[in-house]
């Protein structure tokens, strides 16, 4: 088990009246898996990847890492946004290398990772390119390359494809699962919230089903589909899947 969420609620107060996001929250994760996490729209999906990140904290519960509660920000678990999130004076090579930087980092080390992750999502040729210059697949590239580069544990991803189109979006999950398929790459246990059905069962191993708000955990789904999965997508249990987990939302 690498990672742990325990009996997590969490809440805000929305004009005067408090509003419950997240309501005992129970389930772990393991090395090299791949989790994604569904559910209707302000269910607390995105509330609950911020708190596995130490961005947000819970009103009670908590998360573990290695056995360790977070309490704020760590190196090894880096997230992916859904708004690309990129700095526009800066290029492709220095908004990837900026968590670097941050962390203290050394410049050669800081070139040589920085270089190798921009290689890694595609991007080789843009890394002296600034983000008006590039489209939402290369937007995203970097976003992932950024994440990437701090050579994390978990890497977190909140919708990563919505604001791309459709073929954008089908060639990134494809090279996602790559990313998380690659020995070579330090990173192997990825937490994906998504609100479409088929790229959960796509790209997922298991898939956590959350209820309309407040978000309780109802159903924990085990992906029995052979990969790579672009091979069997006429497979009866990925339809089984869908079905299964469209029932729940709905």
């Amino acid at each position: 088990m690498l990672l742990e969420v325990k009996n997590l609620t969490k809440s805000f107060v929305v004009e005067g009246k408090k509003v419950v996001a997240l309501e005992d929250i129970n389930f772990s994760v393991d090395e090299n898996e791949f989790l994604a996490i569904i559910g209707p729209s302000g269910c607390g999906k995105s509330t609950l990847l911020r708190i596995i990140a130490g961005l947000e904290t819970p009103d009670s519960g908590y998360v573990l890492f290695h056995d360790n509660p977070i309490l704020s920000p760590t190196p090894k678990i880096t997230m992916v946004f859904q708004q690309f999130g990129l700095l526009p004076w800066k290029t492709v090579f220095e908004n990837v290398e900026l968590p670097l930087e941050i962390e203290g980092v050394d410049e050669r080390e800081r070139r040589k990772r920085s270089l190798f992750y921009i290689n890694d999502v595609g991007l080789k040729g843009s890394e002296n390119s600034y983000p008006h210059e590039l489209s939402g697949g290369m937007k995203q590239r970097v976003g992932i390359a950024r994440a990437l580069t701090l050579e994390p544990e978990i890497l977190l991803m909140d919708e990563p494809f919505s604001n791309l189109d459709v073929l954008t979006a089908e060639t990134l999950r494809d090279e996602v699962l790559e990313i998380w398929h690659n020995k070579k790459n330090v990173t192997n246990t990825f937490i994906m919230v998504t609100h479409l059905i088929e790229e959960a069962v796509f790209m997922a191993d298991r898939v956590i089903v959350l209820s309309c708000r407040p978000g309780r955990l109802i159903e924990n789904i085990k992906i029995n589909i052979p990969r790579p999965r672009k091979k069997h997508e006429r497979h009866p249990e990925f339809f089984k899947a869908c079905d299964k987990i469209r029932r729940l939302i709905v």
